[in-house]
């Protein structure tokens, strides 16, 4: 899996012009949360999904090199499967290093749940939907985690 991890003062995702997800940290009371953007790949399981919440959670790349367990930081799940594209020959990318929708979709899931089951206050996009992420990073602060 593929977790590219950005550090927001705000964020949320629509679909069809009706918002889906958002996280609104100030409201939390914390300065910032953060957005994970998803991708699965053929032989990630359940587990690869844990261990990759586990470390979004506990990161220390927050205020005052906090992670967002310590602050309780809330964070937008938005499945993102071209993290896998491959552009090595050509001009248009090969999607074949993406897991498939049937395969993908329970992992991205289980990123999510794996999260919540920690503590987070988790909103997420919608699977195989054209979505719509408006984000403010912020430092920028932009992570690519891969498990």
């Amino acid at each position: 899996m593929r977790v590219l991890l950005q550090r927001v003062t705000s964020a949320q995702v629509s679909v069809d012009n009706d918002i889906v997800g958002r996280i609104d940290p100030a409201a939390s009371g914390v300065p910032h949360g953060l957005v994970a953007l998803v991708g699965a790949t053929h032989g990630d399981t359940e587990s690869t999904a844990k261990t990759l919440a586990d470390k979004v959670w506990r990161l220390r790349i927050l205020d005052g090199e906090r992670s967002a367990a310590d602050l309780a930081a809330p964070i937008l799940v938005v499945s993102q499967f071209t993290l896998y594209a491959d552009t090595a020959k050509g001009r248009r990318p090969s999607w074949n290093a993406a897991a498939p929708g049937p395969v993908a979709e329970p992992l991205v899931e289980a990123f999510a749940r794996a999260l919540r089951e920690l503590g987070a206050t988790v909103a997420t996009g919608r699977f195989g939907a054209h979505m719509h992420v408006e984000l403010v990073n912020d430092g920028p602060v932009t992570l690519l985690l891969e498990g």
